[in-house]
């Protein structure tokens, strides 16, 4: 008899992988098993699965069959893969409990907050919630805000009314929304939406008032004659033009297959400058930090960089006669906006009160020689009631940023950067109840309403962090209020705490001239070819490109 051939012996390797293997099907068939089972469980007091159009809810009760397990299963894929839409009407019920289940604690806050942003006397089965102009959302309360700082003394006991308010162009005025069912809903009629209305007034005004801007009426899209469906985005029509400066509140209503309504709750966007002939401000410096932009051979980088320290503070004032000159008994204010720039970083305040929690991160990293930022604030709370008696001060905190940065030597390559002086721009809007819309205190050299002075931080700076002057700091309290608005003086100084005007900004290069030097560093283009000449006198900074609305909500 002959013996049998000896078994091959299988290497490491082969074995480890079949274990693997084993291992991976052992896994996928128990989450198989305990996922179905647990879908059983919470069926017996119903079932959810949520989608965009619809919800719904199986009135099965627990059963033990692995079958019927895996059969529910496969239906859940089914609804989901087809839209959520079965045949049966059914009915949502415990809806609010069993998704309490199935998502987080942050899903659950945000739902909650979305279920109670309608209007209670409506009961149409789709809501619409996350209105946004420009892909921009008013945000309230930002996430992770910081607590807030200790005030002035004399600080305003107003806040402001948002984190973030949406800026945009009077052009670029584009609404958007989302929806989803209501809780308790019949499938069939959160289906589609049969038609919307977008209403958009004067902020602060009547519905039904002369303060409405537009009202869409009601555009059907599902009936006899229409079967369409919502488009994703809704322009602002065109013959209807917007003022710079005015804030608008806006709303849509939904209406569902069974045509009934569900209106949100109102939000709200600004209209800013869109052009350099909208801007009546002007960018602004400290004397000596645009002095020590100008060309002189005899000091090198670093002896200017700490010429330009600490860094300066800016501040404006609204006197009260002023105000009361623009506003009267029979066109009271309706809205106040503020908007502000400034490089490298810039923090805002209105009476001694920070406007935003997005600290040194305003303006957002870009070409500051092709594109800048600017932030649009609410500042109607600090005009109105009591407060409208008496002056108002716009304060600006500057920080270095990617603009004056510390000066570096090695791999790093600076001098790609656009840099200049620490500078702001600003100017406020007031509209009255007649819709006419008043352009004030905007950033002058020279100016008497806006003043400059070193102030307590003796650097900011991305990488380094900030350094402040203490004492500085609890002498200049307050800076940034009237209590403590003073004379400038007829000089600047390089001493901290001493007010003088500031000056316009000013350089000698061109857009043209930067563009073909950093071509040149960048091998694309020969010296030789170049069509501007270096320039070899008068300021160096960097030019300032185009000021856009900032689209970067606080973080």
């Amino acid at each position: 008899m002959l013996p049998r051939p000896p078994l091959p012996r299988l290497g490491r390797r082969t074995l480890l992988l079949y274990g693997f293997g084993i291992a991976i099907a052992l896994f996928s068939l128990t989450s198989f098993i305990w996922s179905t089972i647990q879908l059983n469980r919470i069926g017996s007091n119903g079932w959810s699965t949520v989608n965009s159009k619809a919800q719904y809810i199986s009135k099965g009760s627990f059963s033990s069959n692995l079958r019927r397990s895996a059969s529910e299963a496969i239906n859940i894929v089914k609804f989901v893969t087809y839209g959520g839409m079965f045949p049966e009407n059914h009915h949502v019920e415990n809806a609010n409990a069993t998704i309490d289940n199935l998502v987080d604690s942050n899903t659950k806050d945000a739902r909650k907050e979305d279920s109670i942003n309608h209007e209670d006397d409506e009961s149409g089965s789709i809501i619409p919630f996350e209105l946004s102009v420009n892909h921009l959302k008013l945000i309230t309360h930002a996430p992770g805000k910081p607590p807030p700082p200790p005030l002035p003394k004399h600080a305003s006991s107003s806040v402001p009314s948002e984190d973030f308010l949406p800026v945009v162009r009077p052009n670029e005025v584009v609404f958007r929304w989302r929806h989803r069912p209501r809780a308790e809903s019949a499938v069939v009629d959160a289906a589609r939406v049969k038609a919307y209305r977008i209403v958009a007034r004067m902020f602060g005004g009547k519905v039904d008032g002369d303060t409405v801007l537009w009202d869409s009426h009601k555009v059907v899209l599902i009936d006899n004659e229409h079967d369409g469906d919502l488009p994703t985005s809704i322009r602002w029509p065109a013959e209807k033009e917007l003022d710079i400066g005015h804030m608008i509140e806006w709303r849509v209503t939904l209406w569902d297959m069974a045509d009934q309504p569900s209106t949100s709750s109102w939000t709200k966007f600004a209209v800013g400058p869109a052009k350099a002939e909208d801007w009546k401000g002007e960018w602004i410096v400290h004397e000596i930090d645009m002095a020590k932009f100008h060309f002189d051979r005899n000091s090198d980088a670093c002896e200017k960089w700490y010429a330009r320290r600490p860094l300066p503070l800016f501040r404006g004032i609204l006197p009260s006669h002023s105000l009361q000159s623009i506003l009267h008994d029979d066109d009271p204010l309706v809205s106040g906006l503020l908007v502000v720039s400034g490089l490298g970083s810039f923090r805002t305040t209105f009476d001694g009160v920070p406007l935003s929690p997005s600290g040194p991160i305003d303006p957002p990293f870009t070409d500051y020689s092709q594109r800048v930022s600017y932030r649009g604030f609410d500042v109607t709370n600090f005009l109105v009631g009591d407060d409208i008696v008496g002056s108002h001060v716009i304060g600006i905190t500057v920080g270095s940023g990617w603009w004056d940065h510390r000066p570096i030597t090695g791999l790093a390559k600076p001098e790609l950067l656009a840099n200049g002086p620490s500078t702001v721009i600003s100017q406020l809007y007031l509209t009255t109840a007649s819709g006419k819309v008043h352009v004030t205190i905007p950033t002058k050299g020279s100016n008497a309403t806006w003043q400059v002075s070193r102030g307590h931080i003796l650097e900011s700076d991305l990488f380094t962090g900030e350094t402040i002057d203490l004492s500085t700091l609890e002498e200049m309290d307050g800076w940034d209020t009237s209590s403590k608005w003073s004379i400038a003086g007829k000089k600047s100084s390089p001493r901290q705490n001493h007010w003088s005007l500031p000056v316009s900004f000013n350089t000698n290069v061109t857009q043209r001239e930067r563009r073909e030097k950093l071509s040149v560093m960048a091998n694309a283009l020969d010296k030789s070819e170049m069509t501007t000449r270096t320039t070899r006198n008068g300021y160096f900074a960097s030019p300032i490109g185009q000021l856009v609305p900032s689209e970067i909500p606080p973080i």
